[in-house]
């Protein structure tokens, strides 16, 4: 079979993410006797500074692992919670009936940064300086402007300059936005990290505490007093059409940190499936794969109208129990472990028919409880989302997607780690002025409505779409993988695994295998709309399919031909070689290893 690039496979170390510079920073560290959880910090650090309309440092990340000396699995909650300011009466003071997805209101805890922080410190070997010192080159020194990050700026270039002029002054240096390949530093970024790293080393020789003075100086200290000063005394524009001060408070910042926590898992072909908690969407993959159990997928064409058919009706169930149970666990009481249960999915199969599902969405009833969804907005004329393959978060002033990075590492010593950086976009929300960054907009995807699992609420955290991914065999980490794409993430991810272990393809054969997803339940984006019954693929699944689909009853919005996922995966198999894939789409994704 073609693919775009080959399979990477060797012994060494392998890193694959969703920027060629990020890889190579992995990949350094790796170099220079780090192991798998310094590279990715590394990589995550620079992917901040890379992939600025992706991720930021007051984004949020979740990172899944495996750590070789313990032989555990362990889970990296970069999620910040919801201010205490935060309140469903808050926002229904200010006339708001959802969380607008741009300016301040959205804003949780700055996660990213102290998630990557805990990786390092608690599984990682290196000093901070060791994997910071990447990303400050590029901010510092500069790095190549993907012609995406270009046209996000053009786009939001009018609400910058009208709104938002601590954004217009790093991203429209010379009054437009720069030419895309040039080469684009961010001093003030750069001097933030800079500033952090100074503060750390002061601290002494000592890892740990190098790691505590950093942490300190992000949530305490500077940075966290020019973000509460500025949420607190200006008020910016948002997607609702009027200027508002933000909620996060330097309390919120200073008494946060990162946790780890054990991840939730089902059995499948052999294998044990690895994802974070309900606080993700993570756990819509097992349920999905708890669906499919029910089938023989083996010998099935893997882009043919059958296997389409079963994956995305199993999607739209799946996708309904999100719906309606899915929440932070510290605040809601999630049927976790009846949704991934035999005897729940047995009965929710019976309702996979032959044609497709266009209705309303169908929550189960775990342990007989009765499901409550919220009250969906109605769709736009024509069950049109403009930006329904990324994460729609601009408008009225111009609509644009944004997005989340990837990033996957194996090493030489068998510690494997999935993570998936996001928020902070440049386009969603000011700059904060001085540092460099944008805060990020995740409570957009906290309901306004009373009573249900997603509720928004004080300390609360948002149930993100951020959701790596990870397989384990016979005791041992065997994949690690995952994509950017919101909602979609955990539909392009589980297209790459059922062609691992159903098609037997290798990894990069099933990154450029053609892709497909639905937008048949509500986006957790701003203005969380739905398109029921409509299936998104792309042109390369072929006619048939298509026509098959539509036969069915699927909306089929065919796609171009290399647009959908934006996946990346390395392996590690029995003898202890290593193998690893990135996505073509795009043009920026890379892997690297030997």
């Amino acid at each position: 079979m073609f693919t775009t690039r080959p399979e990477l496979v060797g012994t060494f170390g392998m890193v694959a993410s969703t920027h060629w510079l990020a890889s190579q920073a992995g990949m350094a560290v790796l170099e220079r006797g780090g192991n798998a959880f310094d590279a990715a910090a590394a990589s995550g650090f620079v992917l901040q500074v890379v992939e600025p309309h992706l991720n930021g440092p007051a984004g949020e990340v979740p990172v899944l692992g495996w750590e070789a000396r313990s032989e555990q699995p362990f889970v990296v909650c970069g999620q910040g919670p919801a201010p205490q300011a935060a309140s469903i009466a808050a926002f229904r003071d200010l006339g708001l009936g959802l969380v607008p997805g741009t300016g301040l209101l959205a804003a949780c805890v700055p996660g990213a940064f102290d998630g990557w922080l805990t990786l390092l410190q608690r599984y990682g070997t290196m000093r901070l300086g060791d994997v910071l010192g990447y990303a400050i080159g590029y901010a510092e020194h500069g790095f190549p402007v993907l012609p995406r990050v270009t046209s996000t700026i053009e786009t939001v270039s009018d609400l910058f300059n009208d709104h938002w002029p601590s954004s217009a002054k790093v991203w429209l240096p010379d009054g437009r936005a720069p030419r895309a390949g040039s080469l684009f530093t961010n001093p003030d970024l750069a001097a933030t990290y800079t500033r952090i790293l100074a503060t750390a080393e002061r601290a002494g020789s000592d890892r740990d505490a190098q790691i505590e003075a950093a942490r300190a100086a992000f949530y305490r200290g500077f940075v966290a007093e020019a973000i509460a000063g500025f949420v607190e005394h200006i008020a910016v524009m948002d997607t609702s059409g009027r200027p508002h001060t933000g909620l996060l408070a330097r309390d919120d910042l200073a008494g946060w940190r990162a946790t780890v926590e054990h991840p939730v898992s089902l059995d499948y072909a052999g294998c044990t499936v690895l994802k974070a908690g309900p606080w993700t969407q993570g756990p819509v993959f097992l349920q999905q794969l708890a669906l499919l159990r029910g089938f023989d997928l083996d010998g099935l064409d893997p882009s043919g109208e059958q296997l389409v058919h079963l994956v995305t009706e199993s999607a739209k169930l799946a996708f309904a129990d999100r719906e309606a149970w899915y929440g932070d666990p510290a605040f809601v009481d999630v049927p976790l472990e009846t949704l991934l249960s035999a005897d729940y999915n047995d009965s929710r199969r019976l309702l996979l028919g032959e044609a497709a599902d266009v209705g309303d969405l169908r929550p189960g009833a775990p342990d007989g409880q009765v499901p409550r969804l919220p009250a969906l907005p109605e769709p736009e004329p024509g069950g049109q989302l403009p930006g329904s393959l990324g994460e729609p978060t601009v408008r009225p002033s111009g609509e644009t997607r944004g997005d989340t990075c990837h990033v996957d590492v194996a090493d030489r010593w068998g510690n494997v780690v999935s993570a998936t950086p996001s928020g902070g976009w440049l386009q969603s929300s000011p700059v904060v002025p001085g540092l460099g960054f944008p805060l990020g907009t995740r409570a957009q995807m906290f309901w306004l409505e009373e009573g249900l699992a997603s509720s928004l609420a004080p300390g609360k955290r948002p149930r993100t779409t951020l959701s790596p991914s990870m397989a384990v065999r016979d005791g041992r980490p065997w994949l690690a993988f995952g994509t950017p794409g919101g909602d979609q993430q955990d539909q392009w991810s589980l297209l790459l695994f059922l062609r691992l272990v159903h098609a037997g393809m290798n990894l990069q054969e099933a990154i450029d295998a053609p892709a497909w997803h639905t937008s048949h339940f509500p986006s957790s984006f701003y203005p969380r709309q739905r398109q029921p019954g409509v299936v998104h693929v792309e042109s390369r699944v072929g006619d048939a399919t298509t026509a098959g689909l539509r036969r069915r009853g699927h909306d089929v919005h065919v796609e171009e031909a290399w647009s959908l996922g934006r996946l990346s995966a390395v392996a590690r198999d029995e003898a202890g070689v290593l193998r690893a894939g990135a996505n073509p789409r795009g043009m920026q994704g890379y892997a690297v290893g030997r």
